[in-house]
């Protein structure tokens, strides 16, 4: 029987329940601003308090890991130790951890190879009710797709211990390490963001010496990581510096946050469409549902976020798919790219609520328990063919979607067609009945085009 360990702080730190939580997080990720040409970070610095406190300055630093989500499989997690005291590095004995979101594996083989290294050992109590790195978990799940976790608290330790767990796990693109500290406590706003800027300058300057436990909390794991990028020549960047005077709190009592990226020289973006839209996926759906919910609620249109990674500035098609109880309630999209594809989603989503014929408009009571989907259209790729049986034999059932046009008439399906229409002769038929053409209709001057469907949600 497997050990799990089960979440601690969901419903208190974070939304307990999966719908809500995934809705949450798509807003904090379409809020979230990403450089044009950012670098995927091999490290990062997030801080650990509740989302409503310190999940806007989080997400900024999770959103440059998308474009790797399928590329990083394993994430090294250190924070320091609230629940317990202790001396040492605490690794876990358990074989996963649970989130409202799904189960996350254990890396065993990696928590093996660190077993030998002094002052590192197991100890599941120091796990047990710990925040620091289950905050992480839901927005490592929402950015990155299948990964196994190396959890590790620490107590009284010196840095570098961590030092030696990092060289030993640092591995290549497959591995993140993620450092989890809040930064300065319960100061007056003017105070903290005074000491939260020497924080920062230190971080900047990969130099833990003048960071003490009153300037963060997880001064072990962030001291071990700069050692180890200085070595290393990682290029850090601060991304926000906040504290919860800024998100959600009060200004007389404040808490620090601060997110930091640290890239190795070289590491680039995914290059292929598919890639780079994948990758953008849940901010891609977040702006699609945040659009359609804002003009529900009051007809308002959301602002075009001013930075988007370059892909979405592309001019692509998208479609829009909103269900209610398993039930279509609205479809619409671009057949063709002609504007930028953040464009074309934002405004799809809202006509998919409000502008297909087949349905009424979309009502603020029914926006609860709706399901949003985004498909993208690939570049479309012209067909050459010498008859309509030609044609079909080059058609790939379950990959290629199809425009037709002739005779001054056009239609378009999108590769989930067929899901319903699973032969290609009667996926044809289909077509040119949705065109208004005849079902066994062929000539000289007809056209084809086939394309693939990123599918995000």
């Amino acid at each position: 029987m497997s050990a799990v360990r089960a979440p601690a702080v969901a419903g208190s730190f974070y939304p307990g329940e999966a719908q809500t939580l995934t809705r949450d997080l798509g807003a904090l990720f379409a809020a979230a601003q990403v450089r044009p040409g950012a670098l995927v970070p091999k490290a990062i610095i997030v801080p650990h308090a509740g989302y409503i406190y310190s999940g806007p300055v989080a997400v900024g630093a999770y959103a440059r890991l998308l474009p790797a989500r399928q590329t990083i499989t394993r994430v090294v997690l250190i924070g320091p130790a609230h629940r317990l005291a202790f001396n040492g590095l605490a690794v876990s004995t358990a074989d996963a951890f649970d989130t409202p979101l799904g189960r996350i594996p254990i890396g065993k083989d990696a928590i093996q190879k660190i077993a030998t290294i002094p002052h590192v050992g197991g100890l599941d109590q120091a796990h047990a009710q710990e925040h620091s790195l289950e905050v992480q978990l839901p927005m490592l799940q929402t950015v990155l797709d299948q990964f196994t976790l190396v959890p590790m608290v620490a107590g009284n330790v010196q840095p570098e211990t961590v030092v030696q767990v990092l060289d030993a796990l640092w591995g290549g693109p497959e591995t993140l390490i993620v450092i989890s500290s809040d930064l300065s406590h319960y100061l007056d706003y003017a105070a903290a963001r005074s000491m939260d800027a020497g924080t920062c300058a230190a971080i900047e300057n990969l130099d833990a010496a003048p960071i003490g436990f009153d300037q963060a909390c997880g001064r072990i794991g962030v001291a071990g990581l700069l050692d180890v990028a200085k070595r290393r020549g990682l290029l850090v960047e601060t991304v926000d510096v906040r504290n919860s005077g800024d998100t959600a709190g009060p200004r007389d009592r404040v808490v620090g946050y601060g997110a930091w990226t640290f890239t190795e020289p070289g590491v680039q973006m995914p290059q292929r469409f598919e890639d780079a839209i994948e990758a953008a996926g849940p901010l891609l759906t977040a702006l699609a549902r945040t659009a359609l919910e804002t003009y529900t609620r009051s007809k308002q249109h959301i602002a075009e976020p001013e930075s988007v990674p370059e892909a979405l500035r592309q001019k692509a098609g998208a479609f829009i798919t909103i269900k209610r109880a398993g039930l279509l309630r609205g479809c619409i999209g671009s057949p063709t790219g002609w504007r930028p594809l953040v464009t074309d989603v934002i405004d799809n989503a809202i006509k998919s609520g409000h502008e297909d014929p087949r349905f009424p408009p979309l009502r603020a009571e029914e926006l609860d328990g709706l399901d949003l989907s985004v498909s993208v259209l690939t570049p479309h790729e012209a067909m050459s063919f010498t008859s309509e049986a030609d044609l079909l034999r080059q058609l790939r059932p379950r990959i290629d979607g199809l425009l037709i046009k002739d005779g001054g008439r056009s239609a378009l399906f999108l590769p989930a067609v067929w899901e319903m229409v699973p032969n290609p002769a009667d996926f044809m038929r289909e077509l040119k009945h949705k065109a208004g053409l005849p079902l066994h209709h062929w000539s000289s001057t007809f056209q084809a085009w086939r394309f693939q469907a990123v599918e995000v949600k």
